[in-house]
């Protein structure tokens, strides 16, 4: 990925104790020195990568990473038996940022979240803006009953539909017509791994074929491994048949909050999983956001097109 800095190891990591017996992973890499920064994964589930470190200029930025609650390298993972997500919420999520800024001694930083890390964005900022120097936003996602209907109740399937007939195959033939959420819901958290494992490999699956434009050999792959894959679905599914906890609109509705925080959104054209009208809408009620919409990309920020907007974004607000 040519367009991304070098590859770079944390000069430093942990785990905080967040609460509710939650451990957070987080590490932290470039400049200590340089200017805050904290990256947002998307799922939420889907934990950080190397390649996420890849951003931010290393000489420039004091880049802050972390896993979620319940996914990644943070404790305990969504993927064991008995797991209770309870406790595990966009409001959890936001006390466990100012947590982890206030553990790190840092005044201001900048935020930075793609798809569902837009989300969590966006509800870190509307609670806490003096806490926040710029946000850089990819993939805008809002957790609303349309954006759900669209991605899984069927309105992207009529793009996909041999990856979607694959996504219905674990649901039971009586409930496919219904609330698909619910019913994965039933089958994720079933105790018999015959039962959750399947579902989890099929939600993981259909993500993954939807996410890129037009995937290439250097995309990066949804991992493999099932533990990933149940905790990544189990957590996306918790989220979402709870609507993120926001009310309806609630993040548009808010925007006026972000006033005078300057914010990039990027956006790909061909975006299925979070499709340009929630970004075009938030750039509408958000005066300060600039938003570029990426004409040959769709979701993910390893489209080529979208990774070279980020990293113009992150330089720009380097200084």
């Amino acid at each position: 990925m040519a367009d991304l800095y070098p590859e770079i190891e944390p000069y430093d990591h942990g785990l905080l104790s967040v609460g509710d017996e939650n451990h957070v992973y987080w590490e932290a890499c470039g400049d200590p020195g340089g200017k805050p920064a904290v990256f947002l994964h998307g799922g939420p589930g889907g934990g950080c990568s190397p390649t996420h470190r890849r951003l931010f200029d290393p000489a420039r930025y004091r880049v802050i990473l972390f896993d979620q609650r319940g996914c990644g390298r943070s404790t305990p993972h969504a993927s064991e038996p008995g797991a209770d997500l309870t406790a595990n919420t966009t409001w959890h999520l936001v006390a466990d940022m100012e947590r982890l800024r206030e553990h790190l001694g840092i005044e201001r930083w900048q935020v930075f979240g793609g798809s569902w890390g837009s989300t969590l964005a966006l509800a870190y900022a509307q609670t806490h803006p003096g806490r926040v120097s710029e946000l850089v936003l990819r993939g805008v996602f809002t957790v609303r009953q349309q954006e759900l209907d669209w991605f899984l109740r069927g309105g992207a399937g009529h793009l996909y539909p041999e990856q979607w007939q694959r996504f219905l195959e674990p649901v039971p033939q009586d409930r496919r017509s219904g609330d698909l959420i619910a019913a994965y819901h039933d089958l994720l958290f079933d105790p018999d791994p015959a039962v959750h494992g399947p579902a989890a490999a099929a939600w993981r699956d259909w993500e993954a074929a939807t996410v890129t434009l037009t995937p290439a050999p250097e995309a990066p792959v949804m991992p493999r491994d099932p533990a990933y894959a149940l905790a990544f679905a189990r957590i996306e599914n918790h989220y979402f048949a709870n609507l993120g906890w926001l009310d309806t609109d609630q993040l548009l509705r808010d925007a006026g909050k972000l006033s005078g925080i300057p914010g990039v959104i990027v956006q790909g054209r061909h975006d299925v999983v979070t499709p340009p009208v929630t970004a075009w809408e938030l750039a509408q009620a958000w005066p300060e956001a600039e938003l570029t919409i990426v004409p040959d990309a769709g979701h993910a920020f390893s489209e080529p097109g979208i990774r070279r907007e980020l990293v113009a974004a992150t330089d720009r607000f380097a200084s």
